[in-house]
């Protein structure tokens, strides 16, 4: 198969999870398209929303339609680990004998929904670092493979924050998208009431299954990215860093700390998928700008000034977007080379030699020691060679 059709039926495949979607959920377009990018490319997806936004039931929805199992797990203070992983228990077989076997906790599913992750405790949160990362998880120094695809997708809300325990850097670092889930408009409310009229139900039908996802997945990473985009995309996450000398303005002005490298890798992977899902076998600029503000907004903290100027994370970015566009077809990832001595004094020619020995000889100067004189190393006729390379 050619790729252009790969890339036509690939777009196809996923015109038909946002149909069967639509059955189950008003609205929230955007929202549906990033979790399947999220899905298809591998990572997690932090919602933040108000309750009663269709949360779960997209994460149910999507069940059916990619016909994976579904799990959820309500975080609350008193959940301990093991309620997230599984454990040891004992069992007595059939001859009377005592055996260790392990229990496999509600983690162990192809979707998983962490409601309200950060309710839960610093200690049970941990529990969903390397599940998070590596898709498996540890218990007792014996490690247990997560059947894949394996997708997480964690809920928070905005509002109430009494008895709650804000997500680490590190766990933040983890999720490839952080959206932000807005309540529907009235013509939205008032289909979400008249379906919900007629069942309470998911009514979605599977369109696909695990293995086609994962081999959608290794399509993507087919999709090639030219070096401008690589740059522009890599240039953006840089300029997050407001330690960084050529970070531009916007950092230095509002920004506290920066993203981590996953940042980059989530921009690129993410757009290759964006890119298919569009009916492109290429990553654009466009694709880059669009998922800026999924990738960056939960990995970069702003800082006073920019509150004070009542700027979110998301008008920060946009700054960063407008700032970054003015590099656009300039990408250069190689770096100035280095001053060596060496090879260019050896390359030079008899005429170049001769006019680099004379201006050398007008240049030669004395620096006093302790009693006597010492002349300057003739390092110049390197330098001169080398800026005249450049």
């Amino acid at each position: 198969m050619d790729n252009k059709a790969q890339v036509e039926n690939f777009s196809r495949s996923v015109s038909k999870i946002k149909e069967e979607i639509r059955k189950d959920l008003v609205g929230q377009d955007d929202i549906v398209n990033n979790v399947i990018i999220a899905i298809i490319a591998g990572g997690n997806v932090l919602l933040e929303g108000v309750p009663g936004v269709g949360k779960t039931r997209l994460v149910r929805t999507l069940g059916k339609a990619l016909k994976l199992p579904f799990s959820r797990i309500q975080f609350t203070p008193d959940l301990m680990p093991s309620d997230v992983t599984g454990t040891n228990v004992i069992e007595k077989d059939a001859a009377g004998k005592m055996n260790t076997v392990f229990q496999r906790g509600p983690i162990f599913a192809n979707l998983v929904l962490a409601d309200e992750i950060n309710r839960a405790t610093p200690k049970t949160q941990s529990a969903m670092l390397e599940v998070m990362q590596e898709h498996r998880v540890t218990v007792a120094n014996k490690t247990y493979a997560i059947q894949e695809p394996f997708f997480v997708l964690a809920t928070q809300n905005p509002i109430e924050q009494d008895g709650t325990y804000p997500l680490p850097e590190a766990q933040m670092d983890r999720f490839m998208f952080k959206l932000l889930v807005g309540f529907p408009s009235v013509k939205e409310l008032a289909d979400i009431v008249n379906m919900t009229q007629i069942t309470m139900e998911e009514t979605a039908n599977a369109v696909v299954d695990g293995a086609t996802i994962l081999a959608m997945r290794e399509l993507a990473k087919t999709v090639p990215v030219v070096p401008d985009v690589l740059y522009y995309a890599m240039r953006l996450v840089a300029r997050t860093h407001p330690e960084l000398p050529d970070s531009g303005d916007a950092a230095k002005k509002y920004i506290k700390y920066g993203c981590s490298p996953r940042a980059g890798q989530a921009l690129i992977t993410a757009a290759k998928v964006r890119a298919l899902i569009e009916g492109r076998f290429n990553v654009s600029y466009g694709d880059i700008d669009a998922l800026a503000y999924p990738v960056l907004r939960h990995r970069m903290k702003i800082n006073y000034a920019a509150i004070n100027e009542r700027l979110t994370v998301d008008d920060v970015i946009s700054k960063l977007i407008a700032e970054n566009g003015k590099e656009k077809g300039t990408g250069n990832l190689d770096e100035k080379p280095t001053a060596t001595p060496v090879e260019p004094v050896a390359a030079a020619t008899n005429d170049e030699a001769e006019t680099l020995a004379a201006e050398n000889k007008k240049e030669k100067k004395f620096k006093f020691g302790k009693g006597k004189k010492t002349k300057t190393e003739e390092t110049t006729p390197v330098e001169l060679n080398i800026n005249s390379i450049n």
